[in-house]
């Protein structure tokens, strides 16, 4: 007798409908300066281990407070943005004159990630949410099953691990604009020597009081030119 063999955690019924278990993540990372938050993430899109779409944006602006980053599941990002579009439209119908903050909106993130985390249903995202609103900048980060925090900067993915030592050494509170698009490039730069799910093709955008600016896809300047005898990472950002 044949076994119906299906995906850890999913019933044994072949007409359901199947997402995959483990989605290539790539990393976003954000941090604050002086006039508001600036983040980065590449433009990659993964068909399992193949990296079969070099163009996806994965920054959106959310209201009129708030920028989202997202790394993890592009179906589940598409459907996080749809919860967000009936939320601000809610909002809006208010007419109050009030909207929603970049706090607000994480805290209605985290709650939606822990919802579908209790569901057994995750959406397999890790998210960041940066805003301005009244003066006060805002940066939070929330995972997949809801964990979530604030900091000056953050980041998901490998960008945890390779991007948040450099951050936490070179980052100050009061770095002009220039200087935090350079600290994101070295950031993005080494995630781009170091994970392989990473592609030379990138975004950094910024908000401010004025509202979200996102750049258009750009390439880092690399060198691959190392002698067959020499240590390929002696000298490079990252190295150990």
């Amino acid at each position: 007798m044949e076994s119906n063999q299906t995906k850890p955690g999913l019933l044994c019924n072949p007409e359901a409908s199947q997402r995959t278990l483990y989605p290539y993540v790539t990393s976003v990372v954000a941090l604050k300066y002086k006039d508001g938050i600036l983040m980065a993430a590449d433009m990659g899109g993964s068909y399992g281990s193949t990296l079969r779409y070099k163009s996806v944006e994965r920054m959106k602006p959310i209201g009129k407070h708030s920028l989202l980053g997202a790394s993890g599941e592009i179906s589940d990002f598409q459907e996080l943005l749809r919860y967000l579009d009936e939320l601000i439209l809610y909002d809006n119908m208010w007419d109050d004159g009030n909207s929603l903050g970049p706090k607000e909106v994480h805290n209605y993130l985290t709650r939606v990630m822990y919802n579908r985390r209790n569901k057994f249903n995750p959406l397999w995202n890790s998210l960041i949410l940066g805003g301005v609103k009244k003066g006060q900048k805002y940066l939070g980060m929330a995972s997949m099953i809801g964990v979530n925090f604030e900091d000056n900067h953050v980041a998901t993915g490998f960008g945890n691990h390779l991007a948040r030592p450099i951050l936490r050494d070179e980052w100050h509170e009061n770095l002009t604009f220039e200087e935090g698009v350079k600290l994101l490039e070295k950031c993005m730069r080494v995630l781009l020597y170091r994970d392989r799910s990473a592609v030379n093709k990138l975004q950094i955008s910024k908000i401010t009081e004025e509202g979200v600016t996102i750049s258009q896809p750009y390439s880092l300047k690399t060198f691959w030119g190392f002698s067959a005898f020499e240590n390929p990472t002696l000298g490079a950002e990252g190295s150990w």
